[in-house]
């Protein structure tokens, strides 16, 4: 048969932690035949449960005779409503649930959709939409843009810039390589980032709104980490807690990682009027809602005190675990400053050792002898490339077994 599919959708690899998890899979016999069955350190999904108090709102919710029949695309009223709640006593900003709120089948979905929304496809080069995304970033912007038939730029996050760059100079770097400003629809911005667990301060989205709005660019915040922090002068920032921002922003938001619903898909956009509303007409086409039973179990929890307990003790969890794999690296040799540490997020950003040339390699190497899966760096993006991000989400067991294999088999930084 003749080739059908499109060619930005030909052009894409398979999703790098699907390849991961298959090639870790593929070896798994092999590595339980030698002690060392497979540890799972790439996914970020939380392996302790949700609240019991989620199980018991969804099977309350099960017995409603009308739960089964189909949901708004945008979202029912009391979902809607409960994430402006939500919003208000979490970050004091106020959101109108009917006109700045639509659901989402989590964050992800979301933010794809955003994204076919905004491009315009074509196959002159020189006409083609660009998006400003974090390097080192998560995975999937940069395939969700291609996929569209978009460019990306990279926005480039180091220790030099405290994960915060000057996005004049971003702007000024673009034009400087050939790029046509004009072209640029959006920007898009990840705090507590993935993969490397930086927060930012209020002075700087400030200053990313003001950005958007001299340069007439659309500004996408992915808050899907904003509840995983663990100091109180680190706790996330809500983009709409920033004057004005509402003329140029939407934020994306998830219950995946807050409360180990990563199976349950389920999340929600909200900002400005006219982007949601847009947003939600294209969505409206292509699915017709999340499932009645899952918007009620999910309102209940988001402003229930067994939730914010749940958060409190889930973040306590990733602490000791964090503290588990810090320690542990160090011991190996790794060189972690306490302003290196992570202030949130499970995710730990580390420098592969200098015996090897690429981030693949290494982690090639853990995964082949130690069984340890982890994800190479420059599947963040170019910048990623030297280091690997560990997602310190196992058992406190598993966290430390990780530490004794490396040990044993030889996985020093300097050695």
């Amino acid at each position: 048969m003749k080739e059908h599919f499109n060619e930005y959708v030909k052009s894409i690899e398979t999703y790098i932690m699907f390849r991961i998890k298959q090639e870790a899979a593929r070896l798994a016999p092999e590595l339980e035949a030698k002690g060392r069955a497979p540890i799972a350190l790439a996914m970020g999904a939380p392996v302790a449960p949700p609240p019991q108090f989620v199980y018991d709102k969804l099977a309350e919710a099960l017995k409603i005779p009308q739960i089964h029949t189909y949901s708004s695309p945008k979202g029912e009223n009391f979902y809607l409503e409960a994430i402006a709640k939500k919003m208000k006593n979490r970050f004091n900003v106020e959101l109108d649930p009917q006109t700045e709120i639509f659901s989402l089948i989590g964050s992800k979905e979301g933010i794809a959709n955003f994204i076919r929304a905004l491009i315009n496809p074509t196959n002159i080069e020189q006409d083609k939409d660009i998006i400003l995304v974090p390097d080192p970033g998560y995975a999937s912007y940069s395939q969700m843009i291609k996929t569209n038939g978009g460019i990306t730029y990279p926005i480039s996050l180091n220790k030099e810039n405290n994960y915060m760059p000057d996005m004049n100079k971003i702007w000024e770097n673009l034009i400087k390589d050939g790029l046509n400003p004009s072209k640029v629809k959006a920007m898009m911005i990840n705090y507590p980032s993935n993969p490397l667990g930086a927060t930012c301060t209020k002075d700087y989205l400030k200053h990313v709104v003001d950005f958007c709005k001299e340069k007439q660019i659309w500004l996408m915040s992915d808050a899907a980490y904003c509840d995983i922090y663990f100091e109180e002068q680190a706790k996330p920032h809500s983009i709409f807690e920033i004057e004005g921002a509402k003329d140029v922003a939407v934020e994306f938001y998830s219950f995946s990682k807050p409360y180990s619903m990563t199976g349950f898909r389920l999340g929600w956009i909200c900002g400005n009027k006219e982007a949601v509303g847009t947003f939600g007409r294209l969505k409206s086409t292509i699915d017709t809602g999340l499932f009645k039973a899952l918007q009620k179990c999910a309102a209940a929890v988001l402003n229930s005190k067994e939730g914010d307990e749940y958060i409190e003790q889930a973040n306590k969890s990733f602490k000791k675990k964090q503290q588990i794999v810090i320690n542990g690296f160090r011991e190996l040799g790794w060189k972690i400053e306490e302003n290196d540490i992570p202030k949130a997020t499970f995710y730990i950003w580390l420098p592969i050792p200098p015996r090897y040339k690429t981030s693949k390699e290494f982690t090639d190497d853990l995964l082949k002898t130690s069984g340890i899966v982890v994800v190479p760096g420059n599947g963040f993006g170019a910048n990623g490339e030297g280091w690997f991000r560990l997602s310190a989400v196992a058992t406190d067991e598993q966290l430390m077994d990780v530490i004794e294999r490396m040990k044993k088999d030889g996985f020093y930084f300097s050695k």
